[in-house]
């Protein structure tokens, strides 16, 4: 649905972008993560055409956009940046007329996408009268008129109370259900990506710096919790073993590639060491991007 090949944008002397590759295949959702000035924002505009990359391809729904945008962005719904409405207007009329600017959207529809997020009975309130988290399930109702088949959304979650955002959560997870959206989602709240995302790539001043899967970050090797009397003397006869390559915090043990916490556990045993407990530690997205994001990208 989504494929960018070696995509670069500067603007002026500025690297926004940098040698960005990028594939979403359909029906999945898909996270893409990275502090403010990472890039997301600028990717996204490249996909809905409304940046001009400097160099290589973005390719949405299997058409060039640059090159024929009406057909790449024909089924493709999207929010992006901060929506604006009239607020002197009620919900539906703005609806009514944002449609008008692509196609004629019969009411039938805009009833439809009104109740799928759950705004039946406020339809035809002013828009100022709404909350942040009704404007944002507005916005949301804008981005289903098309009938899309590839839905983007930049930030969704921005400024809502926890009340919202597992609302919004639900919304997203029934539309990928139920109308077998594929969804790129764009956000730096960690936590909505590990619960919405089956894969999602990092930028870091503007380039990529990780892609794969939400299971290979959480099965990945990472801490070992070690609960024993003299932790120095544990650590240190592990080390000389090779069976860790690095502690922290006087409780936290890396195994080396390939040992297991049973291997450890039968050292320090077999070494007269007590030990009183030793828990492999799943490791969250958060932890896997904060530690990513510490590191400088590679020039």
């Amino acid at each position: 649905m989504i494929e960018l090949r070696n995509v670069i944008k500067k603007f002026g002397g500025r690297m926004a972008v940098d040698d960005l590759s990028l594939t979403v295949p359909p029906g999945e959702i898909f996270g893409l993560l990275g502090h403010n000035g990472a890039g997301k924002s600028t990717a996204i505009g490249m996909m809905l055409g409304q940046v001009w990359p400097t160099s290589g391809s973005v390719f949405v729904c299997g058409h060039d956009v640059t090159a024929h945008r009406h057909a790449a962005l024909l089924k493709v719904g999207a929010i992006f940046e901060t929506p604006v409405f009239y607020d002197y207007l009620s919900g539906w009329r703005n609806l009514k007329i944002l449609s008008a600017y692509s196609a004629p959207t019969p009411p039938e529809r805009i009833r439809t996408v009104i109740d799928w997020v759950g705004l039946t009975g406020r339809e035809h309130s002013k828009v100022r009268t709404y909350s942040h988290g009704m404007r944002s399930r507005l916005a949301l109702a804008q981005a289903l008129l098309p009938r899309p088949e590839l839905l983007i959304l930049d930030e969704p979650g921005d400024g809502l109370d926890p009340e919202g955002m597992h609302e919004m959560r639900r919304m997203i997870l029934r539309l990928h259900r139920e109308l077998g959206l594929t969804i790129l989602l764009s956000s730096h709240l960690l936590n909505e990506v590990e619960q919405l995302c089956t894969r999602f790539a990092v930028l870091q001043q503007g380039r990529k710096v990780f892609e794969g899967t939400v299971a290979e970050v959480r099965t990945a090797p990472g801490k070992v919790l070690l609960k024993t009397p003299d932790f120095a003397a544990a650590t240190a006869l592990l080390r000389d073993r090779g069976l860790i390559t690095g502690a922290a915090e006087k409780r936290f043990i890396t195994l080396a590639a390939g040992r297991s916490t049973a291997e450890v556990a039968r050292a320090l045993v077999s070494a007269g060491l007590l030990v009183e407990g030793i828990w492999q530690q799943e490791q969250s997205v958060e932890d896997f991007y904060l530690s990513l994001v510490k590191t400088p990208p590679r020039n």
